[in-house]
């Protein structure tokens, strides 16, 4: 079947995003319980995220991707500005020696291989593959000075080609969201197959895409445009996102499913970027999943925030801090507009002069 032989599907696929991102679930809560022992700890006394953090011994990253989950399980709660303590629910069944404690019951997975490996992850901060002594490299990353799976003409197809499972479900919903009609050129950062802009370039025929990615990335993204019959309109630049120059005067920055992959600083760094390749009135794209503000779920997304940890240097974002580097790269955020598969587009536009 031609990815253009049908333009919407006619079944939402998210359930299956969210089955199949759902054993995070159990390697988080098992941590949890019988390697880290949060719910005995906050059963003694509430704590504040400082200390409940020195007290697991967790970077900022892993310790931000566990919490979120179990306030999302509803397992831990926080106010704002308040210590994290348990709920209820955690407070009866899982501090250990209470009377329905069902800690042992959980620990029975705590030497699976899975729950053992994200323990591994959330006590080291770093992706799987990036051992040292791994030959394949991370999957989804490139970065300077380390092996990765993208690189390689092999792996980089499979992968590239598997990611595109989601955004050819995902891509129509961003162009029937998105009126670029005052645009010319628009940067696809870290562009994959380039389905996402491939679908804005069929709704938008004065449009004009550049894919920037890997070179074996961008073979693959070559045959796509040319599927979608829009290889006229597309360049194809390699190139390394962080170290390599974006072209100046674009119209729009699409980053789409790329800031999760990277931390904090990696994030503000690549919107600021972005920005200042932007004339005045253009806008950066931000097309991802999103916490709730105050980093309490929803639990799919608080998964999939595992899943990225796993995978990459990133987790998932709320639009708060989002629009917190939005802000600090001089654009003006808008409303987010919803795509699928908990997917939604955050725009930031740069004020003209």
């Amino acid at each position: 079947m031609s990815l253009m032989s049908q333009q919407f599907p006619v079944t939402d696929p998210t359930p299956i995003f969210e089955h199949f991102r759902g054993v995070h679930a159990t390697e988080l809560l098992t941590i949890a319980v019988a390697h880290l022992g949060v719910c005995g700890t906050l059963a003694r006394s509430p704590l504040e995220p400082a200390a409940l953090q020195q007290r697991l011994q967790l970077a900022d990253r892993p310790f931000t991707v566990l919490l979120t989950a179990l306030r999302a399980m509803g397992l831990v709660t926080k106010t704002a500005g308040g210590p994290f303590e348990l709920t209820p629910l955690a407070y009866e069944h899982l501090v250990p020696g209470g009377a329905f404690d069902v800690s042992g019951y959980v620990g029975l997975a705590a030497e699976n291989p899975s729950v053992l490996g994200m323990f591994e992850r959330l006590r080291t901060n770093r992706p799987y593959g990036a051992e040292a002594k791994s030959d394949e490299g991370t999957a989804f990353i490139f970065k300077e000075g380390s092996t990765s799976a993208m690189e390689q003409e092999a792996s980089a197809r499979r992968l590239t080609l598997s990611l595109a499972g989601r955004a050819k479900n995902v891509a129509p919903h961003l162009a029937r969201q998105l009126e670029l009609h005052d645009c010319g050129f628009l940067l696809d950062v870290g562009g994959g197959t380039g389905i996402y802009s491939y679908a804005l370039l069929k709704k938008h025929p004065e449009l004009r895409a550049i894919i920037m990615d890997g070179a074996e990335v961008l073979k693959v993204a070559a045959e796509c445009a040319a599927e979608w019959g829009v290889a006229d309109r597309v360049e194809f630049m390699e190139g390394d996102m962080f170290r390599d120059p974006f072209p100046p005067g674009l119209d729009a920055v699409l980053l789409s499913n790329v800031l999760h992959d990277w931390d904090v600083p990696q994030c503000a760094e690549l919107v600021n970027k972005a920005a200042d390749a932007l004339r005045p009135g253009g806008q950066v794209l931000i097309h991802d999943v999103y916490l709730h503000d105050d980093l309490n779920g929803p639990l799919p997304i608080a998964l999939y925030s595992a899943s990225l940890f796993s995978l990459t240097e990133g987790r998932a974002y709320s639009a708060a801090e989002c629009r917190t580097w939005l802000t600090a790269a001089g654009l003006v955020p808008e409303p987010i507009r919803p795509t699928l598969v908990h997917c939604g587009v955050l725009s930031g536009r740069k004020r003209k002069l």
